[in-house]
């Protein structure tokens, strides 16, 4: 940018040149390798953060990469998406200088091509409630994007980034290591800030670079004043300079002082900083303090600026002022309004300040050409003016249309307790973003209640929703510290009631479903709750039933809700009573029941459709699972995270299991990533089992211990159930059947194993171990149980063949195994049946039978290796060594062979090279070297985009490839199948 005596540097990057070229070395590096990299400039406000990503973005743009840049706004930094949209959609007119970055390598104005449209990125953002789900799509557009050419994403101050831009790019850089992406950001230096989080979640993905920016040298300071005054600097100057402490903005504005009056100070602050807004107010993104910052002014820049700020008429400084109350960016319509007059009175003023140099105006916005300025003009306003002034901008925005959050840093800063309006802008504000950033949405509730005086209606409403906020944002404890300190004011009865069913959530996510009974059925007894209050306790009542032994009266209870409901016409009480009916219809094992109930639950909310999906799986209709899974993946309202246990649940089904184990870690990567933890313990049990199916021990004693250490994070009876199983099946697998025993009898005294939903897959497995141990009463209290499952579901082949497996191992019984291996193959789950086929094979053996037990157990080999189970075909082939060699010892040699009678070593996998991948892992490597992307390899292969993304990270670790480039080559170069 140029004022109108030229540039005062040629560059502004006086002493900045070793960074630079770092700078440049990481681009070519992006650019010839097409894998990721990450940048991190840090340094004080006006250190020249800004002018280095400039002419970074600039020399990425002549190699012939597509630029995106663009700036967090320090008053936007609580507006969902505003960050990136900054980046990806609008970019910046102060950084991308004349249209220098819109030039691709062949002329054409490519390289600066917003990476979404505007109405795209509006689509995207209609679904911003869905992180996950956001993540993938930008991933996909940018992906698509880098196929083509390499692409820059940069962002200036991200310290202001709001949270769910934050959110994004603590996903995307790592999502994007094997494409050719360079992030740069620049930031404040702030420990555990934005920043920090970002470059901690790229670290060990993808290389990283921190570019600290400290001082400027002396004789950097020096050539930046000749640059600046035309002439060498002489003794007086230097002296002046000293005391700018090597700061080049702060150095630029003393010099400016020094350049003739009028024009002189118009490029004055152009040259350190093109543009940069480096001074902070308060935290980054999700700061609801309040504060403004003027602390972060470097010493010596208020009166340095003063200076610059005499020789302008009074009109001029007050219309400064208003805007700098309004932010670094603020529209000129606003800023008249808050200074109270038309906006045709204040021309004369807004071309002073554009024609000295302080303020920028791009035909949408005006901006201070450096926040610093804006700081410093702010200062010079007295702190009860600026309370004042805040206030009135909030008023003012909103009348403007604005979105309340648009207004809240405003309200922050001037609201004052007793201040009604302001708390209800902060209730509107925390209602439009819980969906988005539910931590904020508590944040700005917990202010909002501390403006209501205590004990007054208002109070307790503002609190009810606060309590809402807090438990969505997984922050229970506070949720349930508030409601008692709510509680503790003696509402008024119906109050009660309200905060009572506000609570629901809360006790249920702690497992206090004695407390949640407890309370539910205190506020009914009142009788004073709304009907709508009084239907929602009903149901949270049912749903607390669903964890006591008597699931009769849990039944009737859900009936009664659901009944209240639907009269009553509240859709809240509706969703929890059907949500209570589906758990008492699982514990009680009536599988057909619950998915009637989970069907209609997913009807009234799609968010519930993982329920359904999982639901139809337990009646073995995959197909109907397969066809919602495929339905699922362009429903933004799921949450990604249950439908991805889903699918995993699905894949261990059809004997998928490399899909099914990256399926479960993605899922558990997914919860990390919202910070809400709900199936990660019953994913590494799954895991667990997978791995001691593979043959893997040390996998399954280490997913082991990570349920053991979730178990005692959230030990409810079903996480206790299904912990302490696995610890029986390890225990077997070792040898010690005391252990064993007393493991599956723990999880009997908590319930029955049908309660516990163990008998599904896993009820011949503890049959078996009982047997083993001797304990034969324990087996036929198991085999009784799965032939009530099985008379309870007489159209699910894997509830009635498992039944006669049972029964038939209780009973020695080789007819009834025949049976269960006819009823298991008609079902959809080939590792159920190869397990029926092994004991059937077994058995058969024992009584002489040969021939069949030969075959049964052929069937069952070639089942476990065709999905990947070494340690079941294993077992399979022992026994069927027993049928060839006529002895009980079998062979040992840990030789599997095929149907055709060829011998297979079942040996350890390579933990390099092309052979250490998993056959999933192969077909995807295959297709990503072709040119798909993970979304269209996902849709081939029938996985979601996550998994398909677990999938290739591992492969690429096991290649030791760091782009999908030398992924590509590396395939190529594999001999022909």
């Amino acid at each position: 940018m140029t004022g109108m005596d030229g540039p005062l540097s040629r560059t502004g990057l006086r002493g900045r040149e070793a960074e630079l070229r770092t700078l440049a070395t990481l681009i070519s590096s992006v650019a010839d390798t097409g894998s990721g990299a990450l940048a991190l400039i840090q340094g004080e406000p006006g250190i020249g953060k800004t002018t280095l990503l400039t002419e970074a973005a600039a020399k990425a743009g002549a190699a012939g990469f597509s630029v995106c840049v663009g700036r967090a706004d320090e008053l936007h930094h609580l507006v969902p998406l505003s960050s990136l949209a900054a980046c990806v959609v609008y970019g910046d007119p102060d950084i991308t200088l004349d249209g220098f970055l819109y030039d691709g390598p062949d002329g054409t104005p490519d390289g600066g091509r917003p990476l979404l449209s505007g109405d795209a990125f509006a689509e995207l953002a209609r679904h911003h409630d869905q992180g996950i789900w956001l993540v993938e799509r930008l991933a996909e557009a940018i992906e698509t994007r880098a196929a083509g050419t390499p692409v820059l994403i940069s962002l200036d101050d991200v310290q202001w980034a709001d949270p769910l831009s934050r959110f994004v790019l603590q996903q995307l850089p790592a999502r994007l290591r094997t494409s050719p992406v360079l992030w740069i950001l620049t930031s404040r230096p702030e420990p555990a800030g934005p920043a920090e989080e970002i470059v901690a979640a790229a670290a060990g993905n993808l290389p990283t670079v921190a570019l600290p920016l400290g001082p400027l040298s002396g004789t950097a300071v020096s050539q930046l004043a000749g640059d600046t005054l035309g002439s060498d600097v002489d003794g007086p100057v230097r002296k002046l300079l000293d005391g700018a402490g090597g700061n080049p903005f702060l150095a630029v504005e003393l010099l400016a002082g020094l350049r003739s009056d009028g024009a002189a100070a118009t490029t004055a602050a152009t040259t350190a900083d093109e543009g940069g807004g480096e001074a902070g107010a308060g935290d980054a993104a999700g700061d609801v303090t309040g504060t403004s910052g003027e602390e972060s002014i470097p010493p010596g820049l208020v009166t340095g600026v003063r200076g610059r700020l005499r020789s302008l008429s009074p009109d001029t400084l007050r219309f400064l002022r208003m805007g700098a109350v309004l932010g670094r960016r603020f529209g000129f319509q606003d800023a008249a309004a808050l200074r109270g007059l038309p906006a045709a009175e204040l021309v004369t003023a807004l071309d002073e300040a554009v024609r000295t140099g302080l303020l920028d105006d791009d035909g949408d916005q005006l901006a201070f050409r450096h926040d610093l300025l804006r700081q410093a003009v702010y200062a010079d306003i007295s702190p009860s003016a600026r309370k004042a002034l805040h206030r009135e901008a909030a008023r003012i925005l909103v009348a403007a249309g604005h979105r309340p959050i648009d207004a809240v840093p405003h309200i922050l800063l001037g609201a004052v307790p007793g201040d009604e309006e302001a708390v209800a802008l902060l209730r509107r504000a925390a209602e439009d973003v819980l969906p988005v950033t539910p931590d904020l949405a508590a944040d700005l509730m917990t202010r909002a209640l501390e403006l209501v005086p205590p004990a007054r209606p208002l109070w307790f409403a503002v609190g009810e929703q606060a309590i809402l906020c807090l438990t969505r944002a997984g922050r229970n404890l506070e949720a349930l510290s508030m409601g008692d300190r709510l509680l503790a004011g003696r509402p008024p009865l119906e109050t009660f009631g309200r905060l009572q069913a506000a609570l629901g959530g809360t006790l249920w996510s702690m497992d206090l479903a004695g407390e949640l009974r407890r309370r539910a059925e205190a506020a009914l007894a009142t009788g004073s709750a709304a009907p709508e209050i009084a239907a929602r306790l009903t149901a949270l009542r049912a749903l607390a039933l669903s964890r006591e032994q008597d699931l009769v009266a849990a039944r009737e209870a859900g009936e009664d809700a659901l009944r209240g409901a639907l009269a009553i016409g509240d859709r809240e009480a509706h969703v929890l009573a059907l949500s209570g009916l589906g758990e008492i219809a699982q514990n009680a094992g009536e599988i057909m029941v619950a998915r009637e109930r989970f069907a209609a639950l997913s009807t009234l909310d799609s968010a519930f459709l993982p329920e359904e999906i999982v639901a139809h799986l337990h009646a073995d209709d995959f197909a109907a699972a397969e066809r919602l899974l495929a339905r699922a993946r362009d429903v933004t309202e799921t949450r990604q995270a249950m439908l991805q246990w889903a699918q995993g649940q699905h894949d261990l089904g059809i004997g998928r299991l490399d899909d099914a184990d990256a399926g479960f870690a993605t899922m558990e990567r997914l919860e990390n990533e919202v910070r809400v933890s709900v199936q990660q313990l019953n994913g590494r049990v799954l895991r667990s089992r997978i791995a001691m199916l593979r043959g893997d021990g040390d996998a399954a004693r280490e997913h082991l211990a990570a349920a053991r250490e979730r178990l005692a994070a959230k030990p409810n009876p079903g996480n206790t159930a299904a912990v302490r199983f696995l610890e029986a099946i390890h225990a077997e697998a070792d040898g010690d059947l005391d252990r064993a025993v007393d493991r599956i009898r723990h999880v009997q005294r908590e319930g029955s194993f049908m309660r516990w939903r163990l008998l599904r897959v896993y009820v011949a497995a503890a049959v078996r171990t009982a047997l083993r141990a001797g304990d034969r009463a324990l087996a036929e209290d198991l085999a009784a149980q799965a032939g009530t499952y099985a008379d309870l579901n007489p159209a699910v082949p894997t509830a009635t063949g498992l039944a006669a497996q049972a029964l038939g191992l209780v009973r020695d019984d080789s007819a009834l195994l025949v049976r269960a291996t006819e009823l298991l193959g008609a079902g959809p789950r080939p590792l159920v049946r190869a397990d029926a086929d092994v004991d059937l094979g077994r058995a058969l053996l024992a009584a002489g039978d040969r021939s069949r037990a030969a075959a049964a157990l052929t069937r069952a080999r070639d089942t476990f290796a065709e999905t990947g189970a070494h340690a079941g075909a294993a077992r399979a082939q022992q026994a069927l060594d027993r049928t060839e060699s006529g002895s009980g010892s079998g062979t040992g040699s840990g030789t599997v062979r095929g149907s055709g009678g060829r011998g297979v070593t079942a040996g350890p996998r390579p933990v390099q090279g092309w052979e250490a991948l998993t056959a999933s892992e192969k077909k995807i490597a295959r297709l990503i070297a072709q040119g798909h992307t993970n979304r269209s390899a996902a849709d081939l292969l029938v996985l979601s985009p996550h998994t398909v993304n677990t999938h290739l990270t591992s492969a690429f670790r096991k290649l030791s490839v760091n782009s999908r480039v030398q992924l590509a080559n590396l395939v190529a170069a594999l001999p022909d199948d």
